[in-house]
């Protein structure tokens, strides 16, 4: 018997947590001494978008959108790239300050080590909005527009619980252990899983967000846990190579996979019957909802939104993946 009940309770519950953070933050708009440095003026000027490596299409995707808004608006754009590397972010974040940027968007390199560059542009009079991922500070930057990434991995959750009869073993494949969404995502995947008894998790592999290094994981895991009956990856690029290794034993069909994100190449699976489901992050609203609020805040010099934001995510599988457009449904 599925438990719908209780995943009902978290998604609640999840909701409350968040409510509760959106009334601590909304009292006072978010920004932090950029705000009151600011005095508002005209729209124009450099937008700086920042962002991980663009070989991911979530982040390409985020990032095009971003640029796009800001150009729309009447900005002028550079978009580059950290690689999850914050010495090269901060290096990009020092470029954007050097460059007289009017904005930063932000998707960070890490939850801690951000917080310095953040702290260094909005002390330089550069407000900053961070999309995707949350920073271990608030007060620094004007924005944290995120994925409401626990009930996204919640649905996830349950259609695999779902897909595979409330039973038999199963393995998780984790991102980067210093992104915050790595840890509630695989949070809100135990929430749910651990409602169904007879579900076992056997493996827990961390692949780093890595579609090679989530195949090469799960071969290995394969060889020592050949009657796994699922995986579910905390992102889709691990989902897919989730699905190689699956498919290179011989397995397709046999082995259930899930990700996370709503990726183009994600959603082209799901219509092949090598993936099952997919949580689709709102990606290029989320980059559109910072450019706006950015372009809101150079003209008036002020924050109308709360710093804390969350958009909520969509499951996608088998019944609507032709309603998919990038990181988005149609209807």
């Amino acid at each position: 018997m599925y438990r719908t009940k209780a995943f009902r309770a978290i998604i609640a519950a999840g909701a409350a947590a968040f409510m509760l953070a959106g009334c601590s933050s909304a009292a006072e708009p978010g920004a932090g001494t950029a705000e009151s440095e600011a005095a508002g003026g005209e729209a124009g000027g450099l937008i700086a978008v920042i962002t991980p490596s663009h070989d991911n299409p979530f982040f390409k995707a985020e990032a095009d959108a971003a640029v796009a808004k800001a150009e729309e608006l009447g900005y002028e754009t550079s978009a580059a790239s950290h690689d999850d590397d914050p010495n090269k972010q901060s290096e990009l974040i020092d470029a954007a300050i050097s460059n007289g940027a009017k904005a930063i968007i932000l998707d960070n390199a890490g939850a801690d080590a951000s917080i310095g560059p953040v702290r260094k542009a909005v002390e330089a009079g550069i407000p900053v909005f961070l999309i995707d991922r949350e920073i271990n500070e608030t007060g620094l930057a004007t924005a944290q527009i995120v994925a409401n990434n626990s009930q996204g991995a919640a649905l996830v959750a349950e259609e695999f619980a779902k897909a595979l009869g409330g039973e038999g073993t199963y393995v998780e494949l984790t991102g980067k252990e210093s992104d915050t969404n790595a840890g509630v995502r695989s949070q809100a995947f135990d929430s749910v899983l651990s409602q169904y008894p007879d579900m076992e998790k056997v493996a827990q592999e961390t692949a780093n967000w890595d579609q090679q290094e989530a195949f090469t994981k799960t071969e290995t895991i394969l060889q020592s846990n050949p009657d796994i009956k699922g995986i579910i990856a905390g992102n889709d690029t691990m989902a897919l190579g989730a699905v190689a290794a699956v498919e290179a034993a011989g397995k397709t069909g046999e082995i259930i996979v899930a990700g996370f994100d709503g990726s183009p190449d994600a959603v082209e699976a799901i219509k092949e019957g090598k993936l099952l489901a997919t949580g689709l992050q709102p990606a290029v609203q989320i980059s559109e909802m910072a450019v706006e609020q950015a372009d809101e805040f150079i003209r008036t010099g002020e924050a109308s939104q709360p710093e804390k934001q969350s958009v909520d995510c969509v499951l996608i599988n088998a019944d609507n993946a032709d309603q998919y457009t990038l990181f988005a449904l149609e209807g």
